[in-house]
């Protein structure tokens, strides 16, 4: 069967912990780390989204082959991996760069972002915040902000906050594992 590639971009707290769960998808072929939904000039870098004045979330650009995951399944996993229910903060992040959102690509990804949306709210005992809207912009994030996980395991941020979630994602999403 030919490979049917899509792109989705979402941001759920800091990119490193999201672009580490979806690694261990099947049918994920690329993720890059960056910035969008901001208003200010030009490209943003790291220290200006953590500043909070460039309207930026951290987000991953989800590269995927839809004929092995779905959109809709690479949705429900983003939204189980991290908290919906809080706004501009994930944790110990805290700030607008770290909301909750999911940018679609065009009108059926919206659709089908407002459907999962909907089934998972009943998971979460506080009402769902994650804003849906349509992708304008994505900066690509710095090198070392790439893979991050992969090269940082034994790093404090990752063991304490990335290995838990990659524990939970293998327990509740076995079966979509590579």
């Amino acid at each position: 069967m030919d490979k049917k590639v899509e792109i989705m971009t979402v941001g759920g707290g800091c990119f490193w912990c999201i672009e580490a769960v979806f690694n261990e998808l099947k049918g994920v072929e690329k993720i890059v780390s960056g910035y969008s939904g901001g208003n200010a000039p030009g490209k943003p870098t790291y220290r200006e989204v953590c500043s909070g004045l460039t309207g930026h979330a951290e987000v991953v650009q989800v590269t995927f082959d839809a004929n092995t995951i779905s959109y809709k399944d690479l949705l429900i996993v983003f939204m189980t991996s991290h908290d919906p229910t809080s706004i501009n903060r994930q944790g110990a992040d805290i700030g607008t760069q770290y909301r909750s959102v999911i940018y679609y690509h065009d009108i059926g990804q919206q659709e089908v972002a407002e459907l999962v949306i909907k089934e998972v709210a009943s998971y979460y005992d506080q009402p769902i915040v994650t804003e849906i809207g349509p992708l304008e912009a994505f900066f690509e994030a710095e090198d070392y902000h790439q893979n991050y996980y992969a090269n940082n395991q034994t790093q404090g941020y990752c063991s304490f906050v990335i290995t838990p979630k990659l524990s939970k994602l293998r327990k509740m999403h076995a079966d979509k594992l590579k």
